[in-house]
Order: C-alpha cells, then structure tokens, then sequence
C-alpha cells in the first residue's frame, strides 16, 4: 500500500504540474514531440521534489496513528521543499524564476492537505483481523503471540494457543501423533474458528499432525510456518529458534554470482557518487575536527570484513583521550570522551562519511551488516546465535539493522540487531538495498532539520 499511495500522490503532482506549465506557457510548441520535455523534465523535477520532501515516515503505522506527530513532519517536509525546489527552479526554463519557485511551491502546499488526508485514511483504516491459532506454546510460538498482542496495526488476532509441551519423541521416533493432540487441535479448530493456523511447535518430530493441516488446508485455512509467519511480522529472523536445517534447505544464504555483482557495482556506482557529492561536506568537517581539538582528523580502527577478513575502517574522529584500559565487549560508553564537534557529528552521522572510500577499496559496500570491531567479534560469535554469518557478506556504510535497531552495545541489543542482519542476508537484493539507501537519505535529511535519525 506505501508504495502505490506514494505512486499515487507522485503522479498527481506531476499531473498537475504539467497541467499548471501549460495554462502559464499555452505555447503549441510545447505540447508537440519535440517540446514535450519542456513540460515533462520540470513536472519530473517538481514531483520529484514532492516525493522527497514527503518521505518522512508519514507512511509508517505507528507514526500516522498519533495526530501530534504528523504537523512537525508536515512543517519539516515543506521545509525540505523549499530548499529542494529553491535549489533546483533553474530546471525550469524559459520562466521567471522567482514566480516558478513561489507557484510550484504554492503548487506542493495545495496539495498537501487533501493527499495526506486520504493517504492517512486509507493506512489507518483498520481491515477486520484474522483470527490466528497458534499451534505451540514454546518460545517461538510466545513471541509470535506477544508481537501481535503488542502492535495493534496487524491485521491479526491470536484466538487461541495449543499447548505442545508433553509427549515430546527421541531423535528417530516415528511413532504416531498423539490422539489427544489430534483432538485437541481439531478441537480447538471447532470451537475458535481460526482464519489461520500458525504452526510453532517446539517439537515436531512425531508430534506433527500431518493429515490434519493437509485437511484444513484443503478447507481454505490459511497454514503456516512458525519462522515464516514470524519473520513476515516482525522484519527479522526468531534465531534463537532457527535452525541450520532451516536456512540450508530454505536456501536463505544462496546468492547468484550476477546477484553479487550486481549488489557490488550499485555500492561502487553510489559510493563514488556520493563521494562527490558529500567532497565540500567532508573538506569542512576535516577542517573543523582540526580546528576543536588536538589530535588526528580521522579515527582508524581494525574491522572484520568479508569472510573474516580485518580492514582499516576510516571515521572522522569525535573522541579525544587514551582509550579505557579495562575494554567490555558489553558496555562501551565512550561519550565522556566525545569532543564538542563529535556530539553533533555523531547525531548527524557526518563522522561516518569517510567511509565511503572504505566502499570504493573494495572493504566495504553501501549497505550490509555494520562491521564489528575485531577485538569483540570471538566474544560475540560465542554468545550471539550466528553471529559469525555476518562475514559471508561486505559489511555495509548503512544496513537493514543500523536504520531499524540503532547503535547497540548490550548482549541483548547485539542478539536483536543480529535479527535484522540475518533478515537482511536471507533477503538481501538490489531493491532491498535501495530501499535501505533511501530511509538512510531520510534520516539524514530530517536529522539536519532539527530530527536526529535512529
């Protein structure tokens, strides 16, 4: 639905730009073949402009559904129009400038509200829910019914949970289901009347009831695996339940040479790009970490790269001082250490920018798992399940953890980030990549108008 309202309301804004061209400019040359780019290249640039502006997660559930968030981020959005358009009005030729930046301007504002307002509507509409039996009590099936019961905006409803916890079998055992189980189940199905079964058992060897899914699959229900239907939910992978069965056979880490290249070039492509884009940008910040404190420009520390692999990852330095001598792996708090400027560049995500060169020697690509510092990665490969997976690709400037997870120092945070890392390596692709990019961009667009991004 988010991406076909943000097509919509594109669209519209393009319409009608075009529409707006015409009625100032009614010139014949410009609606024949060779004076369509006129009207076209200025409409792209203006919903362009729209779609950049309005990017600020007025799409996302939790957001939309408090009325209090949505005016800041409106006056943030028109804001980043402003700029955008005031920058980039000379696109439109043959006008006068300042009227074509005051009527595309006024041209965004007027749509705004009435967009917004059936954009809001339609995301928040709230579809009736699917009633879920959850087959299992263990911890899978705990933590599908915990994410559901705490984030009302699924359009699901746990009914019911069988209780999976005796008669469990020895490796090997092909004895037949239980017919308690059996009963129990087709029970339960009679009396709740699920939409969908959700099958989470903590274990199925000898305790799946086979004939019975088939059977109401047959009828119409909607069947399910656990880690599946979790991973749908939530955007990460239920690790402490997965097992290596699971991704060898789901062939969740097979990628094609062409996938790789390709994922490779968009990261060589982007990253030199943004080298000289971010160039003015990171020629102030060097000449700024000199001029607030003693010591180095950049920060260069030991990573692990690509199958083990350690690299010299480049940062501005924020910190000034010898580092502690007693290093915890699980509670690194460095910001008594942090200079003036590397406050604010640690909130803008400026210090990181360096790192783009990391991109373009090969050690790194733009998004992938952040790398981990090599003095913590055996304590974290012992105690974090599959942490080690995270080397079989190039660690990444940005990823799927940094935007939904944030920075993480605690086992538990580590263990939740390791959630999404592993999410994004079973589902990793160019699209996926440019999605990331982009929520990257937005964070760091809004962070510099005042919202610091996660």
């Amino acid at each position: 639905m988010v991406f076909t309202l943000a097509l919509l309301e594109g669209t519209t804004v393009f319409a009608a730009t075009v529409f707006f061209l015409m009625m100032m400019r009614p010139d014949p040359a410009l609606i024949d073949g060779l004076g369509m780019p006129l009207l076209v290249i200025p409409a792209l640039a203006v919903s362009g402009c729209y779609l950049l502006s309005f990017y600020n997660e007025l799409y996302e559930l939790q957001v939309v559904r408090e009325i209090k968030k949505i005016g800041p981020r409106l006056l943030q959005s028109l804001l980043l129009a402003v700029l955008l358009l005031g920058a980039g009005y000379t696109l439109l030729s043959g006008m006068d400038g300042g009227t074509l930046f005051a009527s595309t301007f006024l041209l965004i504002g007027a749509f705004v509200v009435p967009l917004r307002a059936v954009s809001y509507g339609l995301i928040t509409r709230r579809p009736t829910p699917e009633r879920v039996l959850i087959l299992g009590t263990g911890l899978l099936a705990r933590k599908i019914a915990d994410e559901i019961r705490r984030n009302e905006d699924l359009p699901y409803l746990v009914v019911g949970m069988m209780d999976d916890s005796g008669g469990a079998t020895l490796p090997g055992d092909r004895a037949p289901v239980p017919p308690e189980v059996l009963e129990e189940m087709e029970q339960m199905i009679r009396d709740l009347s699920p939409d969908r079964l959700v099958v989470a058992f903590s274990e199925r060897r000898g305790r799946l009831p086979v004939w019975s899914l088939l059977s109401s699959c047959a009828s119409g229900m909607h069947v399910d695996d656990g880690i599946d239907f979790y991973e749908r939910l939530t955007s990460k992978l239920a690790i402490e339940t997965l097992t290596p069965s699971f991704l060898i056979f789901h062939r969740a880490l097979q990628k094609s040479r062409w996938q790789l290249a390709l994922r490779r070039a968009f990261s060589v492509v982007g990253g030199l790009a943004a080298v000289i884009i971010a160039a003015p940008v990171m020629g102030l910040v060097a000449l700024l970490v000199k001029l607030d404190s003693p010591g180095p420009v950049f920060f260069v520390q030991e990573r692990v790269g690509l199958r083990g692999r350690i690299f010299r990852l480049l940062k501005f330095r924020t910190m000034q001082g010898p580092p502690p001598e007693n290093h915890d792996v699980w509670s690194r708090d460095d910001r008594l250490r942090l200079t003036r400027l590397g406050r604010w560049l640690r909130d803008l995500h400026l210090d990181e920018l360096p790192q783009l060169f990391n991109v373009l020697k090969g050690d790194m690509d733009l998004v992938g798992p952040r790398p981990e510092m090599a003095c913590n990665v055996e304590a974290m490969t012992e105690h974090v399940p599959y942490f080690g997976l995270r080397h079989i690709v190039r660690p990444g400037v940005t990823g799927w953890a940094q935007i939904k997870q944030g920075y993480s120092v605690s086992l538990d945070e580590v263990t939740e980030k390791m959630r999404y890392d592993l999410y994004y390596i079973k589902n990793m692709s160019l699209w996926f990549d440019l999605r990331i990019v982009l929520v990257t961009a937005r964070i760091f667009l809004f962070g510099l108008l005042g919202r610091n991004g996660r």
